[in-house]
């Protein structure tokens, strides 16, 4: 179902914006979903008023679905920092994990196309729903493309959901049919999420997969890795890292091609490299990684000769821990990119730390602010009188950049390793205000949601998304 573009300022935050600015977009008429620059969707939308947060039960004590949760942001509001309403999926055991928009700013000049539906991954099942969410207060499951359906393609595990030009949905999928690799890319049709099969048209030496950011007006794609899900699901297990079944390489693609072109490998100084990053300015070729096993930042750029390189700009030191018989990496899961570019935020699971850094000169960040709350090592192990459970793991900045939130559970089976309680009693989800003009940050302490007295039980909390896009969904030509 598409809404009329007439009524959509009404329904969301995403509204057209009739401004330029200095990032080379030329357009000025948005008569498409989005935004025609980075600084319009940071200046000009409205302060987000709810948020979509992925809500699972894999795993737990409880026998129950899993759930996309509707969360009041608004200060104003007298449900503010409550779970305001749920969408049961209609099977148990899917483990929702990362979600994205059928459309975004990447097609902010498509005429009739709207930013109107959700889709919704089961990484443990591989079964993908399509949710309306032209209502960004009463969601409704639209379709449900089943597991079968997905493996005829010989792909499982779905990952990052990102909307490209050219009326597309492109999946990323970290194995084939049988949870082994190589994986690949799955690509939907915006227009009824039909599957046009796979998205690249040559693997070239890509096996594991995970995250993927790209830039079209360079021709370029950039993907990461995790492992099989035949690895991972089972819990993490350090002899696997050793047997080099976890990743340490990211990949260059061509974009319009679909070929991939390179690999760059980064040893141990990049294990398990997961989130990546790009500048939201359309002109840059240069990017973030977060290796979470090395626990570092790693810095890639285009060359002047057309090849890729890399350096470590960022390095999270191991520390002792008591209860530990090696030293504790800090296991950087995610990271955001604020809409101007200027900060980088990324979270320490197992330290229990998020970060705040100045990126203005790209190649040397500079810490400015870090927050504790929970893990392995923080001071601060509860706020209102509520345990946190896990630590600061995925992240979403406002578009505004003044507010960063995060969830703290990682994965099922992972969170029982290292932070059982969430299995017994569910996640939380967190927030800090933010002060660009300073750079630092504070913990909000009058914002806290616990998952753990979610509807029907508790769930863990994992990533987050604005009704209107964010600074993790949208792309610019």
């Amino acid at each position: 179902m598409f809404v009329p573009r007439m009524i959509l300022s009404a329904m969301s935050t995403d509204e057209p914006s009739q401004s330029t600015e200095e990032h080379g977009h030329e357009h000025h008429e948005v008569e498409g979903p989005g935004y025609p620059t980075p600084a319009a969707m940071r200046t000009e939308s409205e302060r987000e008023k709810v948020a979509y947060v992925m809500g699972l039960r894999v795993g737990m004590d409880v026998d129950g679905p899993d759930f996309v949760g509707v969360v009041d942001v608004d200060p104003a509001s007298d449900t503010y920092g409550e779970l305001i309403d749920t969408v049961e999926m209609p099977n148990k055991g899917d483990e929702l994990h990362h979600f994205g928009w059928n459309a975004c700013s990447s097609s902010c000049h498509t005429e009739g196309l709207v930013r109107d539906h959700l889709i919704v991954p089961g990484q443990r099942s591989s079964r993908i729903h399509i949710l309306d969410a032209s209502d960004p207060r009463d969601l409704e499951i639209e379709k449900v493309i089943e597991p079968e359906t997905v493996f005829e393609h010989d792909l499982s595990a779905p990952h990052t959901v990102h909307c490209v030009p050219g009326g597309k949905v492109v999946i990323s999928m970290l194995g084939n049919a049988d949870g082994d690799l190589p994986g690949g890319f799955l690509q939907l049709d915006q227009e009824d999420f039909s599957i046009d099969g796979h998205w690249e048209a040559d693997l070239g030496d890509m096996e594991m997969n995970y995250d993927y950011w790209y830039q079209p007006r360079h021709n370029v794609m950039i993907s990461t890795e995790w492992a099989a899900p035949k690895t991972y699901y089972p819990g993490f297990d350090l002899d696997d890292v050793e047997a080099g079944k976890y990743g340490d390489s990211i990949h260059i693609w061509d974009w319009e091609n679909k070929e991939h072109q390179q690999t760059l490998t980064f040893g141990e100084e990049g294990q398990i490299p997961l989130e990546i990053r790009m500048p939201h300015n359309p002109e840059e070729t240069q990017g973030y990684v977060g290796a979470a096993l090395s626990s570092n930042i790693l810095r890639f750029w285009e060359g002047s000769d057309g090849a890729w390189e890399w350096e470590k700009v960022i390095d999270v030191e191991d520390r002792e821990h008591p209860d530990w018989d090696m030293p504790v990496p800090g296991l950087v899961t995610d990271i955001v990119l604020s809409l101007d570019d200027q900060y980088l935020f990324f979270s320490n699971w197992l330290h229990g730390d998020m970060r705040m850094y100045d990126v203005s000169d790209f190649g040397n960040p500079r810490l400015v602010d870090r927050i504790w709350a929970g893990g392995n090592f923080s001071d601060r192990q509860e706020v209102q009188g509520t345990e946190i459970r896990g630590a600061p793991q995925m992240l979403q900045l406002s578009r505004d950049g003044k507010r960063v939130y995060w969830t703290t559970s990682l994965f099922s089976s992972w969170d029982n390793q290292f932070y059982p309680d969430i299995g017994e009693q569910g996640s939380v989800m967190l927030k800090a205000d933010v002060y660009p003009d300073e750079g630092r940050m504070e913990l909000d302490e009058d914002f806290l949601v616990d998952f753990g007295d979610a509807p029907g039980g508790p769930a863990r909390a994992h990533e987050i998304r604005w009704p209107g896009g964010d600074c993790t969904s949208d792309v610019w030509q």
